[in-house]
């Protein structure tokens, strides 16, 4: 097996377990038996399960939910908040980021793996609202992290209190409310 092909099988793998089985029950022995990658192999590449486990996920994510780039910040702000609630038709998937979250508060060597994922994808909405900022869609001033906060919170808060569905249905009318506000609306 090359060394990239016995690379993405030790991803696939961990990425494969954690879906279906948790956080808990991924092992670097379980990843080699079901990749066919040597255990010495994987120690090498990976310093500890939480570097692995958040490297196959996050090439996972950037695949399932490429940045957007349509030139126009509601656009991309929809395609981008469709395919993050899009989890929610993946109950597993589901499950997986629960658990992710949960590791996260637990462990601090994964939670600096885990926020280092977090961060790759908070970088895709910061190049949106700042594309948006300088193409003079949004204000100058604009507090993009606060912005960003307000895609990922309904999300995360979603996901982990149950309280109310995670709809991709949901996103265009979330969206509209984020870029226009809590204001009544003058009928046009």
């Amino acid at each position: 097996m090359r060394s990239q092909d016995a690379h993405d099988a030790a991803l696939r793998a961990a990425v494969q377990i954690l879906e279906e089985r948790g956080y808990a029950a991924v092992t670097v022995e379980g990843v080699a038996a079901q990749s066919g990658v040597a255990k010495s192999t994987i120690y090498r590449w990976w310093s500890n399960k939480a570097h692995l486990v958040m490297e196959a996920y996050g090439h996972l994510v950037a695949e399932r939910m490429p940045a957007p780039d349509t030139g126009d910040l509601t656009r991309d702000l929809t395609a981008f908040v469709t395919a993050l609630y899009g989890v929610a038709e993946y109950p597993t998937r589901m499950r997986a980021l629960r658990g992710l979250m949960a590791e996260a508060q637990l462990d601090p060597v994964f939670a600096e793996a885990f926020q280092a994922w977090v961060q790759t994808r908070r970088d895709i909405l910061a190049t949106v609202f700042t594309r948006a900022i300088d193409h003079g869609e949004l204000a100058p001033d604009v507090d993009v992290t606060h912005a960003i906060d307000l895609i990922f919170g309904p999300f995360w808060y979603r996901l982990l209190v149950r309280h109310a569905p995670i709809d991709p249905v949901d996103a265009v009318g979330h969206v509209h409310q984020l870029l226009h506000g809590l204001h009544r609306q003058s009928p046009s």
